[in-house]
């Protein structure tokens, strides 16, 4: 397939790109890199630089139509989110919007995006189902959520295909490609930059939690397991509307848990200090994802914690300072 992907500069965008070229398919990528790299893009991909919101550019791009648009572009920090809603809304969701009127005009046949569990803010049960109620607690995750409504109703109107992936707690790095966020907030990147790099420090918010160690449990997917769902998304759409999907483990791993794998990956002493619980932080959030195996036949191959703690370490120990450095 001819294939656009959007914030293909970014974390698990490049790492679905390369996978993509891997499998023969034609990528073009549409980045405004200001928080993605140009160093992470695949060097076959043809790079389109600029925003959602250019509407010549966008002529250009879809000067020859795609056959599908696998689309992650958005900011995606929760707090700048509290601080700055308006500049998340008319981002995600106002670029979303943008592409969408490209797609459909006949732009692309098929559309994957890039959802979160952000979606379901804390919810009563779990594991999560694709059923669980959708009351994000943030504005990050509400434009998420308006995202994937703007989706559903563009794909029934224009009769495309589309697959909406609820991530959990993405990590990992693969072909050269890690994660390098300026601010960083994701854990496992925050624990080994503070054993690589002087001055950065990690500490664990709360221990205090209804959880078997104290610590929140979190689902974490390595970032060639959610680019390989992406691929299998693409391969099985067909059809108008949209169909939501998680993608995680179901099974979860602790704060605690994490540190001592680190310890184990890096053979380093790791204890971080306790501090006070950081407000609106769920104590455990893992996923269901019997949807995404049924239908895609997916499953998450790298996932297991020492595996994916020795993909980063290995990523950050030649990469200290990111991509930059």
């Amino acid at each position: 397939m001819r294939i656009l992907v959007t914030g293909g500069a970014g974390f698990i965008g490049s790492v679905t790109a390369a996978l993509l070229l891997e499998q023969d398919h034609e990528v073009e990528v549409l980045d405004d890199l200001s928080t993605g790299h140009r160093e992470a893009v695949p060097g076959p991909a043809r790079l389109h630089v600029g925003s959602l919101h250019d509407g010549g550019l966008l002529d250009r791009v879809f000067a020859r139509p795609f056959d599908a648009v696998v689309h992650f572009a958005a900011f995606s920090q929760v707090g700048e989110s509290v601080r700055d809603p308006l500049r998340y809304w008319r981002n995600n969701v106002g670029g979303t919007i943008a592409l969408l009127a490209r797609v459909a005009r006949g732009g692309a046949g098929r559309f994957v995006f890039s959802s979160s569990a952000a979606v379901y803010g804390e919810p009563p049960l779990v594991p999560i189902g694709e059923d669980a109620p959708l009351c994000p607690v943030n504005p990050y995750g509400r434009t998420k959520l308006a995202m994937e409504q703007a989706i559903a109703d563009a794909a029934a109107a224009a009769g495309f295909a589309a697959v909406a992936l609820r991530y959990f707690n993405a990590a990992g790095a693969w072909d050269g490609r890690g994660e390098d966020h300026d601010p960083e907030t994701h854990l496992i990147p925050r624990l080994l930059r503070s054993l690589l790099v002087p001055g950065e420090t990690f500490a664990v918010y709360g221990d205090d939690y209804p959880t078997p160690d104290g610590t929140c449990v979190r689902d974490y997917i390595h970032v060639r397991d959610l680019a390989e769902a992406h691929a299998l998304a693409l391969a099985w759409a067909d059809g108008p509307g949209v169909t939501a999907l998680n993608l995680g483990t179901g099974d979860g791993h602790s704060v605690h848990d994490i540190v001592r794998a680190a310890g184990r990956v890096t053979g380093r002493v790791v204890a971080p200090p306790v501090q006070p619980r950081r407000p609106g932080d769920p104590a455990r959030l893992v996923a269901a994802n019997r949807r995404a195996r049924d239908l895609l036949g997916w499953r998450p191959r790298r996932s297991d914690v020492d595996t994916l703690l020795a993909d980063a370490w290995a990523w950050h120990s030649a990469h200290p300072r990111g991509y930059a450095g």
